[in-house]
């Protein structure tokens, strides 16, 4: 059976810190420390301090007060979010700020406009395709 020291080495060894086994198993990213109640977990990367303690063999690490607040803070605004976005996703909006879709009126008209502008260059390409060629453009 480890003792209490060789269960800690495997834990910084390995980077992994319960219960989160799904933390980065980066070695150089956290730094583990002894204090008088426990362990301090430092993340070399965020400057984040953890407090961590052992408790029936195993390393129990928990957010700091300031820590815990920005990480509820952060997840509310995200809560917010989301609901915002389903709402908008409920009822057929779009995702994006700005103007609405438009309506499959506007759609159609939006083509009409565009086939006969087409339909209109198209009929000039016609007719200086026929002044190159000499002949009379047909215009019925």
């Amino acid at each position: 059976m480890p003792t209490l020291p060789t269960a800690i080495f495997f834990i910084i060894a390995t980077g992994i810190s319960a219960p989160a086994f799904a933390q980065e198993t980066d070695l150089a990213r956290f730094a583990l420390e002894k204090t008088e109640t426990g362990f301090v977990r430092l993340d070399r990367k965020t400057g984040a301090l953890t407090l961590c303690q052992e408790k029936d063999g195993a390393l129990t690490c928990r957010m700091a007060a300031d820590e815990r607040a920005a990480y509820e803070e952060d997840l509310t605004r995200l809560e917010k979010r989301v609901e915002a976005l389903e709402s908008s996703l409920a009822s057929g909006r779009p995702l994006a700020k700005g103007e609405p879709l438009p309506s499959d009126e506007e759609v159609e008209r939006s083509i009409g406009i565009m086939e006969r502008f087409m339909r209109s260059f198209f009929g000039l390409v016609e007719e200086f395709k026929a002044k190159e060629d000499g002949a009379t453009p047909d215009k019925t």
